[in-house]
């Protein structure tokens, strides 16, 4: 795996802010990022009684979601009360059911996005927070050992990763990408991903150049380009076993929402 840029490795070792002034965040560690992505872009797409039809038999026990790369938090909060809350199954013969015993692990490489998530958290009591980075196998199986020992379990019902995987490819290349996804698929049932479209790579090159910055370290030699919905769905079905149930539809900023299946 390839090590990160050289300008930005200290804050990926501290876990602390290592965003530039300009709109420039090279692991996507933007500060006010819920100003210009708010979640109700995602949750609105996301049906009601999503947990109660991919669970429609599990009895006892909390379901164990995890989320990577959850900045300062708010789109935890909101999956979270969504996701708790909306247990509407007409379809299931128990009828209405609320997953009130849902607890969400989140994660982020900012340190300082972390704490400020854990200022303003509401559910502190289900939604743990962590500094983490997440390519770096040395922090992140203690981190998610730990948090499943507690519940006597080995993997996670659900894993949401949004808008993340761009910032993965772009600091650790082709071969990066495919084992963050590889890692992902492993460590749960279901994968929710929202993958940045191929233009927001060239955004992002733009931006560190405009502040005279170099280009990430891989973004000229990336060989998987293009529909990255595309390439990430190929990623996943054939090299990480898992089976793509649907697409929930695209956010105003032009970014799928994707819900795959673990076949492990």
């Amino acid at each position: 795996m390839a090590a990160p840029t050289s300008d930005f490795s200290q804050g990926v070792r501290d876990y602390g802010a290592s965003w530039l002034p300009g709109g420039a965040a090279p692991y996507g560690n933007f500060p006010d990022y819920s100003r210009f992505h708010p979640p109700e872009g995602r949750v609105r797409l996301l049906p009601a009684g999503l947990l109660s039809r991919l669970f429609p038999h599990r009895h006892g026990g909390p379901l164990l979601g995890l989320d990577v790369g959850c900045n300062s938090g708010e789109l935890s909060i909101a999956l979270y009360r969504h996701l708790r809350d909306c247990g509407d199954n007409r379809d299931s013969p128990e009828g209405s059911v609320a997953w009130k015993d849902l607890n969400l692990l989140c994660c982020d490489i900012d340190r300082d996005l972390i704490e400020r998530a854990k200022q303003k958290s509401p559910f502190s009591g289900c939604v743990s927070r962590h500094a983490a980075h997440i390519m770096d196998s040395e922090t992140r199986e203690p981190l998610l050992h730990s948090y499943l020992s507690k519940f006597g379990r080995s993997a996670f019902d659900i894993c949401f990763c949004m808008s993340v995987t761009m910032w993965i490819h772009l600091n650790h290349g082709d071969s990066g990408l495919v084992t963050f996804l590889s890692c992902l698929a492993s460590k749960c049932a279901y994968l929710l991903v929202e993958p940045q479209p191929w233009k927001c790579y060239r955004a992002a090159a733009r931006r560190l150049r405009k502040l005279g910055r170099n280009d990430f370290d891989h973004f000229r030699s990336l060989t998987i380009n293009g529909d990255m919905t595309e390439k990430i769905t190929q990623i996943l079905t054939k090299d990480c076993a898992m089976e793509f149930l649907c697409c929930f539809g695209s956010t105003g900023w032009d970014r799928s929402l994707l819900l795959f299946k673990s076949n492990r």
